[in-house]
């Protein structure tokens, strides 16, 4: 008599085989962190810091001057110019509150930023400027989420996760995708680094602020580098014998996270012993001002991550979310960042990184020419959320430098020239990587997503 062996049988009795190569492979096709995946096309940036400024910086006061303010300060606007707009908190009869900073012109490109970016002069001529972003939120958390997974709703992967699921990372001793913060809490917390539907593994790890960058990072007291290898590696072997009887994609993440918390174990105590980088480029990215210590140190910590390979690096800073007190914290917080931030495009630049490394500076949306009036004195007002046009820039990795991109009408209330939604500036960050944005899919629940949901193109006049 025939003995018919079961699939699932013969699978866990060949773990030394057929079974041992599916789950490789199915582990290679689930985590993709340790190896490179080939591009669509040649791409001419190869890693992205995405400087993520959430709360949305007041593109009028820092990018985008408009001296027709001055005239209608202090009085509404006629309805016909408001009745199109969405307001999160002030009303359309809101008064006009005038900007009070002065505007240069830098670099051989004559690129326009206020008197609290003047650090950016040395990179002015480096920049891409688009004054003309829009979105299709005017509240914090759905805009944070079209800005990074597409798509108003959460639940979807953000531009992390997708860029490491397309590229895969050339760093096999850390995450391929790893988050920075400073500042106040990020509004939407996790869900701007998640993966979402795509395997785990494909998750931003989030180095903390203070004590160990990533929990257990360190062993306990008198457990040894050989006792916590062989608890990994029994507790892969387990996981391996598990995986081949149930199928479940999700231990293929799990035992690949493990490994690399233990290569993370190794490679991160040198990764952040910053007192190899020298007096002259400490004080470049203002470690030694309290002011800008952590800001700058997340900035140089950004710069050894690509560096070693990680393929895309977010430095958060939060909150530029300035409903009253304008001018006192707008200022505070463009102390904190434009000189690391300039330190970071010089530093790559003379290292020869900045060819390809992309750099983009971002915040969810604008805000508004109309001023939030919620303390009785002007000088405690705001402004309100905007996101019918609003500022970005970005830099390297086969970005057009020099040029300003997109024009707005003369209140900053409309945009005149050249939008570009969000969708687009991902589109656009993805081609620079060698993606096609329309073929960078994955299936889900019966359809195929991607990170530009439905819309999205190239723009081609931020290309070089």
């Amino acid at each position: 008599m025939t003995h018919v062996l079961r699939r699932r049988d013969f699978l866990r009795t060949a773990a030394g085989g057929i079974g041992m190569a599916a789950l490789q492979s199915l582990m290679a096709r689930n985590t993709g962190l340790y190896q490179p995946k080939p591009s669509h096309f040649t791409g001419t940036a190869r890693n992205v810091i995405f400087l993520y400024m959430e709360g949305a910086p007041s593109q009028i006061d820092l990018f985008d001057p408009k001296p027709a303010l001055t005239k209608w300060h202090g009085q509404p606007l006629p309805p016909s110019m408001t009745q199109h707009l969405k307001f999160a908190f002030i009303k359309p009869n809101a008064k006009v509150l005038g900007c009070r900073r002065s505007f240069a012109r830098y670099g051989q490109s004559g690129a326009e930023l206020s008197d609290w970016l003047s650090a950016w002069k040395p990179i002015a001529d480096d920049m891409c400027i688009v004054r003309s972003m829009h979105t299709d939120a005017f509240n914090h958390q759905p805009a944070d989420m079209i800005l990074l997974t597409g798509h108003m709703l959460s639940g979807r992967p953000t531009i992390g996760s997708w860029v490491l699921y397309g590229l895969g990372s050339e760093a096999s001793d850390l995450p391929g995708f790893i988050v920075l913060s400073t500042g106040r809490n990020n509004m939407s917390q996790a869900a701007q680094w998640t993966s979402g539907f795509l395997p785990s593994s494909y998750q931003g790890v989030q180095f903390r602020r203070k004590g160990d960058p990533v929990l257990y990072l360190s062993n306990p007291p008198g457990v040894t580098q050989q006792q916590q290898r062989a608890d990994f590696d029994l507790v892969a072997e387990l996981d391996r014998h598990h995986q081949l009887r149930n199928g479940d994609p999700e231990i293929a993440s799990r035992m690949a996270s493990y490994e690399m918390a233990f290569r993370m174990q190794m490679s991160t105590p040198d990764l952040l012993d910053l007192s190899r980088e020298s007096a002259a480029t400490r004080a470049g990215y203002g470690l030694e001002q309290e002011t800008t210590r952590a800001f700058g140190t997340n900035c140089l910590l950004a710069r050894r991550l690509v560096e070693k390979g990680v393929r895309f690096v977010m430095v958060a800073h939060s909150s530029w979310d300035q409903h009253t007190d304008l001018d006192k914290e707008l200022k505070k917080n463009c102390d904190i960042t434009a000189g690391p931030v300039a330190a970071l495009l010089l530093d790559l630049k003379q290292r020869g990184l900045l060819d390809s490394t992309l750099v983009v500076w971002a915040g969810e949306f604008g805000r508004t020419p109309l001023g939030d009036y919620r303390k009785e004195d002007e000088a405690g007002a705001g402004r309100d959320h905007h996101p019918s046009c609003f500022t970005i820039w970005a830099a390297g990795g086969g970005i057009r430098p020099g040029v300003t991109i997109g024009a707005t009408d003369e209140l900053g209330m409309t945009i005149t020239q050249d939008p570009v939604h969000a969708n687009d500036l991902q589109a656009t960050i993805l081609h620079c990587l060698g993606l096609d944005h329309t073929r960078l899919t994955y299936r889900h629940m019966g359809r195929d997503f991607r990170l530009t949901d439905v819309q999205g193109r190239v723009v081609q006049k931020m290309l070089a």
